[in-house]
């Protein structure tokens, strides 16, 4: 019954909430968090228990895994990093044959939201509009420019004036050189999506970025509106998707026009939000992976118009010898 968070870092909040949901099934069951450098993660620090693993990158880093997943009885990990993703995902098999679950969506979803152009391709065939991307010698000003493969809003420019545009903006394969949607003009929404291992959708919880600090929501409020039924249409089953999906969209404020920009197939750092307002992912997660219990849907159980504001907190580990 014990649960891992991996590459926990900063994720406090959610390991409470799984802390929390798992206690109510099982009082003795803990759950673990796991870091490259437990010592300075607080989530680590806030957890049941928790270990070191190598860098993703040592080739020895599932054997490794699994080895503690067995010493400390877990049979269930949640992943919250990208580049942990597509590893876990290509060895599921390998992890159930120890008894260990990833809530993890399939190899091949992964792969395409990871290439934000294949992820305009799949939005598109959902009949989602995006954001038009010009060639390099016939663009549109002003425009933004993101990396494919990118996250966190690392290597991203808004170009309004052509000389703003370098060579460096050229000779990176990587950037994409998009329309620019204003943000006078739209909202931008993350929404957290629950699919059940059914691949069918049972809850969608837009949340409205107010603020944003390192990437992450600072400051945002969970909305009723229409990005539900209009999420409810266009992807109410994905094929390979399980889980928590952090969607982004834009919304434009006067007029009936939605945009799609990414998916991350795992769990965004500002999901507490949406599991303070009542979409409860960990108690669905133990009753699918854990009670093998099937999840009805859930799109009225949470609470529209939530505002989170968050603020720094300290956690003091005393006697650190570094």
């Amino acid at each position: 019954m014990n649960i891992l968070i991996t590459s926990a870092g900063r994720r406090v909040s959610l390991l409470r909430a799984f802390q929390k949901e798992l206690k109510k099934v099982n009082p003795e069951a803990r759950v673990y968090a796991a870091d490259a450098n437990p010592a300075l993660a607080a989530a680590c620090t806030v957890a049941d228990g928790s270990f070191k693993v190598p860098r993703l990158s040592e080739p020895n880093y599932i054997d490794y895994l699994i080895g503690k997943c067995k010493e400390h009885q877990i049979g269930l990990i949640i992943p919250t990093i990208d580049t942990e993703l597509l590893l876990l995902a290509e060895n599921s098999s390998l992890l159930k044959d120890h008894g260990i679950q990833a809530v993890i969506s399939s190899p091949d979803f992964i792969v395409k939201c990871r290439d934000k152009r294949k992820i305009h391709k799949f939005f598109e065939e959902k009949g989602i509009a995006v954001a038009k991307e010009y060639p390099r010698d016939n663009y549109k000003l002003p425009m933004f420019l993101k990396p494919w493969d990118g996250s966190r809003s690392v290597d991203t420019y808004l170009i309004q004036k052509k000389e703003e545009l370098q060579e460096h903006h050229f000779a990176n394969k990587k950037l994409m050189f998009l329309e620019y949607l204003d943000h006078s003009q739209f909202e931008e929404y993350t929404c957290d999506l629950y699919y059940g291992r059914d691949h069918k959708l049972k809850c969608a919880v837009p949340r409205k970025r107010i603020e944003v600090r390192d990437g992450e929501v600072n400051k945002g409020v969970t909305c009723k509106d229409d990005l539900v039924p209009y999420i409810r249409e266009h992807m109410a089953e994905i094929e390979g998707a399980v889980g928590c999906l952090t969607t982004q969209f834009f919304k434009h404020k006067s007029e009936p026009r939605i945009y799609g920009i990414e998916i991350n197939p795992r769990f965004g750092g500002g999901y507490p939000l949406s599991y303070l307002a009542g979409a409860n992912f960990p108690k669905w997660i133990i009753q699918e992976y854990l009670l093998d219990q099937s999840v009805e849907d859930n799109f009225d159980c949470w609470e529209g118009d939530l505002l989170m504001l968050r603020y720094d907190d300290e956690i003091l580990v005393h006697g650190y010898k570094g």
